[in-house]
C-alpha cells in the first residue's frame, strides 16, 4: 500500500440530487421577493408616491382580488339598490383592473403599474366617500362599514407597495426596460 495518497483510500463521494423544493414553498417564495426577478420598479408618482415599499406586488394582487370579491359580495348581500350597484361597481372593476395590469398574477398585462397605482388611490377613496355621497350608509349601515374598511385598507396598502411591472409597460404606453434605479 506503499504510494497511496489519501485520496486514493477515501471513500468516493456519491453526488446527491438538490432536494426539490415543494410547491407550496416555492410558490410562497415566490410571492414575497422583492429581488430585480420580481420585476420592473415603477416610477414614483408625484415624486412621493408610494411612501414605502413594504408589500410585495403579488401580494397586493392577491388582496386586489380579495377586496374586489368583498366589495361585491357586501354589495350582493343588501337590501339597498343603490349598495348592490356601487358594491357590483366598485368589485368587478378592481377585478379588471387587476386581472389586466402588468403584475405576476393578471391575465393579460394591458394596463401599466403606474395606472394601476392610480386606480388603487381613486377606488380607495371611492370606496370611503360612496356610503355618505350615494346615501347608504344609513339604509345599508353593515355594507356602509364593509366598503369604508375596505376602502381604507385599499390606500393603506397602496402606500405601502412595492410595485413592479413585469413588461416594462409605464403611463404613456413607453416600454422601459432599465429601470435606472428608481428608489426603493
Amino acid at each position: 500500500m506503499a504510494g497511496l495518497t489519501p485520496q486514493d483510500t477515501a471513500p468516493a463521494l456519491v453526488s446527491v440530487p438538490p432536494h426539490a423544493e415543494s410547491p407550496p414553498r416555492r410558490w410562497v417564495r415566490h410571492l414575497f421577493d422583492t429581488s430585480a426577478r420580481a420585476g420592473i420598479l415603477s416610477r414614483p408618482l408625484l415624486d412621493r408616491l408610494p411612501l414605502r415599499r413594504w408589500v410585495p406586488s403579488a401580494v397586493h394582487s392577491l388582496l386586489d382580488y380579495r377586496g374586489g370579491v368583498v366589495a361585491l359580495v357586501s354589495g350582493q348581500l343588501s337590501r339597498d339598490r343603490v349598495a348592490r350597484r356601487v358594491g357590483r361597481v366598485l368589485g368587478l372593476s378592481t377585478m379588471a383592473v387587476a386581472l389586466f395590469t402588468d403584475t405576476r398574477l393578471s391575465l393579460s398585462r394591458r394596463l401599466s403599474i403606474e395606472s394601476h397605482e392610480l386606480f388603487d388611490y381613486a377606488h380607495g377613496a371611492a370606496l370611503l366617500v360612496a356610503p355618505f355621497a350615494l346615501g347608504y350608509a344609513r339604509r345599508s349601515p353593515g355594507v356602509a362599514a364593509v366598503h369604508v374598511l375596505l376602502g381604507l385598507s385599499t390606500l393603506g396598502v397602496a402606500l405601502v407597495t412595492d410595485y413592479r411591472g413585469q413588461r416594462g409597460l409605464h403611463l404613456g404606453g413607453v416600454l422601459r426596460t432599465d429601470p435606472e434605479g428608481i428608489g426603493a
